[in-house]
């Protein structure tokens, strides 16, 4: 198995990804709802990495190195439209966590961005979106303060601290909240429904 070759084309599709990203958040398309080249980027990308782990099992450090392991997260963080897709790697990312192959941190992340989907309580409150006030607030979590000690037992800072961090972000890559929060969360709901995610 050519585990070189592989890696680099993990990483080119995280290059990708991000390349859009920035393209978007530069036009002012990051605040529209899910834009549609996004959604399929998304989607391709996740169809591919989808053989790879088929292939390979999930890419783990020690088969593609830490980078190459870490855009597989951050590819698998952002194939919202595959729920089936990412409860896969969530069950291999956990296996591999416990082996020590893989970042802690990844998992919660994607642990949350599941919970999230599915509408339920994130445990480690990483995943953010606009509230009815226009700023950037964690989605709901179930205790502030077992959300905060499960962050500092794997490394990260408060969710006071994130939340900060977060906004200033936004801010920064002049990112502004929907303009009809009542329609954008009507909508999501509707989409959640369409992919699956909720019944």
């Amino acid at each position: 198995m050519d585990y070189k070759s592989i890696a680099e084309k993990i990483i080119e599709l995280k290059n990708t990804d991000l390349a859009l990203r920035e393209k978007l958040a530069k036009s002012g398309g990051l605040s529209e709802g899910y834009n549609e080249e996004m959604k399929e980027l998304h989607n391709k990308n996740a169809n591919i990495l989808n053989d790879i782990i088929d292939a390979i099992g999930y890419p783990t450090f020690d088969k593609v190195g830490k980078e190459a392991s870490d855009a597989t997260w951050l590819i698998i963080q952002h194939s919202i439209g595959q729920p089936e897709f990412m409860r896969k790697c969530a069950e291999l990312l956990e296996n591999t966590v416990r082996e020590n192959k893989a970042d802690v941190k990844s998992l919660a992340f994607l642990t949350d961005r599941i919970a999230v989907l599915e509408e339920k309580p994130q445990l480690y409150g990483t995943q953010f979106d606009w509230d009815k006030f226009g700023n950037l607030s964690p989605n709901p979590f179930d205790d502030l303060n077992k959300v905060n000690e499960r962050r500092k037992l794997i490394g990260l800072n408060t969710i006071e601290e994130q939340t900060e961090i977060i906004r200033a972000r936004v801010k920064s890559e002049n990112q502004s909240p929907p303009k009809d929060f009542e329609k954008r969360k009507q909508e999501i709901e509707q989409w959640k429904k369409n992919v699956g995610w909720i019944k």
